[in-house]
């Protein structure tokens, strides 16, 4: 059906909705009650509903009406509410003329009520409820889609997700879970020890991470500002100095860069703090955290991922940078020159964005080759000075950081370090960034000197890691942008 046949039905049916609002108000029925009566939620009036029918008890129900099946002087419908349906019946005997037919002539599905009554069940065996009252809480004035047909279209799905979670079981499946899973990594930090922190979302110096942030004006200060681009790094290390031992924030960052299945640009992120922790302290507090967070979402610690099959469960790999890189493509990240990374990325037929290019990039982008390939779970360590400005640097070999990542299914879903807490040495990598961002590279770091000036009243040993809602998405195997309840779109043209 095309969308010219369904607007006229649809913009006839609204218009007929107003009519019988105008005719409420007329009989002096307000449409749009601020009180509500409800005695039990429906799931609680089905799990004791034996008990209920026993005793005769009459209670009230509400919520939205889903289907009207009118046969004469007895009406069926089904009442909808968060935790379940129940089919509601409704008597011209039970209720009255009057009543019951300002229900038939009133009242439509999609409008919310509120039933009196009691439990029976129908010739039929169905657990229902026998109306005596009922009460308008919202009138409806669009009719809701057809669940199989009114709402299939991936955007117009997006653009109106209250509907796609009202129709779409597995939609709503999904914002549980999601609530699960943030629930489960606050729950697991706390557990640790962590407290929850708020650091500022406008930021005068966005650091913390290599991206091109939003800008704004704050109009009050006449400043220009930036939403962060992590969620509060240079400030919890500021706490560090402040004497906390264990922070973690879970917030919105913002990255104004490009949009794929796994990128996003308006995001959740957590990231955690701990004090007198290194790198590899981390690794081991994260793949507890990852399996507990897996098993309170999803009751399971086995995915299927994209192409890969993956268990949380089984040892986590380590995959070394350098080795793992030289071993798919034959370069050596730590000796190869731009040019001969460059020329391997073009043989490869690797697509990357030539704007501030740079030797940085230029690994990094390799790196990215050789991860699709990774099935995981493993942490990959080794990784390159370079790429990780933030990060203390090996005592082995001061070219490489002490760095990690979770790789899971061909991707990072994850990043931690033991944090750079010498001053001086932060101070020349800022200075490296910002000749970077001078050459074009929007996403290098900019030299950020309130951080600095903090690192010298002293930090101590500091791991840090992040993770944001990418991970919750893989998990359910799906895009990012479907995994997001509102996700940004276009606006409608008329």
């Amino acid at each position: 059906m095309s969308e010219e046949k369904n607007v006229k039905p649809l913009v006839s049916e609204r218009g007929d909705r107003l009519k019988k609002e105008a005719e409420l108000q007329k009989q002096g029925i307000n449409p749009y009650p601020a009180k509500a009566t409800r005695d039990y939620l429906i799931a609680d009036v089905l799990k004791k509903f034996s008990d209920l029918e026993k005793e005769g008890q009459s209670f009230w129900v509400a919520g939205r009406l889903r289907s009207i099946r009118s046969h004469g002087n007895l009406t069926f419908a089904n009442l909808e509410d968060f935790s379940g349906v129940i089919q509601i019946a409704l008597s011209k005997k039970e209720l009255g003329d009057e009543k019951y037919k300002e229900f038939i002539k009133l009242i439509d599905a999609g409008d919310f009520i509120q039933a009196q009554g009691t439990c029976f069940a129908t010739h039929k065996g169905e657990n229902s409820l026998m109306v005596k009252d009922w009460g308008l809480l919202t009138k409806s004035l669009r009719p809701i889609p057809d669940a199989w047909y009114g709402l299939k279209d991936e955007e117009e799905r997006y653009r109106r997700r209250y509907l796609d979670i009202l129709l779409n079981p597995e939609t709503k499946e999904m914002v549980l879970r999601r609530a699960k899973f943030w629930q489960a990594t606050r729950q697991f930090l706390i557990t640790k020890g962590f407290i929850e922190v708020e650091t500022p979302v406008l930021e005068t110096m966005p650091g913390g991470a290599d991206a091109r942030p939003f800008v704004t004006h704050h109009h009050a200060l006449d400043l220009d500002v930036y939403l962060r681009i992590s969620t509060g790094e240079l400030w919890q290390k500021k706490l560090m100095v402040a004497g906390l031992e264990k922070t973690f924030e879970i917030g919105r960052q913002f990255r104004n860069e490009g949009m794929d299945a796994e990128h996003l640009q308006d995001y959740t992120q957590m990231e955690f703090y701990w004090a007198y922790a290194d790198y590899e302290k981390g690794m081991g507090l994260v793949e507890e955290l990852y399996k507990y967070i897996a098993q309170e979402t999803f009751g399971t610690l086995k995915f299927k991922i994209k192409n890969f099959e993956i268990d949380l469960g089984k040892k986590w790999e380590r995959y070394d940078y350098r080795e793992t890189v030289k071993k798919m493509t034959g370069i050596d990240v730590l000796i190869a020159s731009e040019k001969e990374i460059i020329k391997k990325l073009d043989e490869l037929k690797v697509d990357y964005d030539k704007k501030g290019f740079n030797i940085t990039r230029a690994i990094d982008n390799l790196w990215k080759y050789c991860r699709k390939q990774i099935a995981g779970p493993g942490f990959l360590v080794g990784t390159p000075i370079a790429v990780s400005p933030l990060a203390k640097r090996d005592e082995k070999n001061p070219d490489l950081a002490q760095r990690f990542q979770i790789i899971l299914a061909g991707s990072e879903l994850g990043n931690g370090y033991s944090e750079l807490n010498n001053p001086l040495d932060q101070e020349e990598r800022f200075k490296e960034q910002q000749k970077l961002r001078e050459a074009g590279d929007e996403e290098a770091q900019m030299h950020d000197y309130d951080f600095v000036e903090a690192l010298e009243y002293g930090m101590p040993p500091t791991c840090g890691f992040g993770f944001s809602e990418r991970l919750f998405s893989f998990l359910m195997d799906k895009p990012a942008r479907e995994c997001q309840i509102f996700p940004l779109m276009r606006p409608k043209k008329d």
